[in-house]
């Protein structure tokens, strides 16, 4: 597994930063684009429980698409997006979000095995140590839960891959990741008894990819003697 003291290439700062100056107008661009992928999101997430933790849940773009028993924990970086994220709730008469708040994603406040699945929507690129993310999803998810992720994913040859290695620089700037491989998300996964069982590329040049990540510990644990 890729150490993960070498990735750590963008600051909670500098994501904080950017998405205050998103919060006012990042509804009105990314509403369409990103609602296939949420909802296949979310559709994952409840096949396993209606305890959902939305990790970035932002400005709450996805909290309509959830049905009536979900049981949805959101948590962000930011403020604004959160605020966002409550105007909704109200206008929207949601009654299965159960709170939101202002959290890392790298140290989450919350008991072990509470969510049935942890949905990290368009937010996995993002963080400073997506492995330390990825084991605190772990921590809070129930035995046999699941971690279902959609983002972009970096493409692991060809043009597109040359062209995400050159604009990496200027993406780091803005607080993200532009050639995120999906490796990195198979070996965190095979470390940790997880099991990548679904890879979805879907959408316009298949830029997004849902993937679920399923807890095995259990299964493969040795039986007693």
């Amino acid at each position: 597994m890729q150490d993960s003291s070498t990735v750590k290439d963008v600051s909670l700062s500098t994501i904080t930063k950017a998405y205050e100056k998103w919060a006012p107008f990042y509804d009105r661009v990314y509403h369409k684009m990103l609602r296939p992928s949420q909802l296949k999101a979310v559709s994952a997430a409840m096949e396993n429980g209606p305890r959902v933790l939305e990790v970035g849940v932002g400005s709450g773009l996805a909290l309509g698409y959830y049905p009536p028993e979900a049981q949805v924990t959101g948590i962000d970086l930011s403020k604004p997006m959160l605020h966002k994220a409550e105007e909704k709730i109200a206008a929207q008469g949601l009654k299965n979000i159960t709170g939101l708040a202002v959290m890392d994603a790298c140290r989450l406040g919350f008991r072990d095995g509470t969510f049935d699945a942890v949905a990290g929507m368009f937010m996995i690129t993002l963080v400073p140590d997506a492995e330390a993310a990825l084991d605190e999803f772990m921590r809070v998810l129930r035995p046999g839960g699941e971690i279902v992720l959609v983002n972009h994913i970096g493409a692991e040859k060809g043009p597109m891959a040359a062209f995400e290695t050159v604009v990496a620089p200027i993406a780091k700037k803005l607080g993200w990741r532009a050639n995120f491989p999906l490796q990195r998300l198979r070996d965190w996964a095979a470390s940790r008894g997880f099991e990548v069982h679904d890879v979805d590329p879907h959408g316009p040049i298949h830029y997004f990819t849902l993937i679920r990540l399923k807890d095995r510990r259990a299964d493969r644990a040795p039986l007693a003697a």
